[in-house]
């Protein structure tokens, strides 16, 4: 499987306007992350336990 058969999403948090965007993409064994300003480069593949840590921190950190 390529990176053109993932089906990516961006974050709800991305600006209207479609740039400064993270793209994710998900399957059973790996998280695929990309920045969407240049979807051609190789994506950041992580473990689903990894990316479930780092949303889990990202939430603490934005919360007041």
């Amino acid at each position: 499987m390529t990176t053109t058969d993932l089906s990516w999403f961006k974050s709800s948090y991305s600006s209207g306007d479609g740039d400064n965007c993270v793209e994710v993409a998900t399957q059973a064994h790996a998280i695929h992350v990309r920045d969407s300003k240049d979807a051609n480069l190789r994506p950041l593949t992580i473990s689903p336990s990894a990316w479930a840590a780092f949303t889990a921190h990202a939430v603490e950190v934005e919360q007041p």
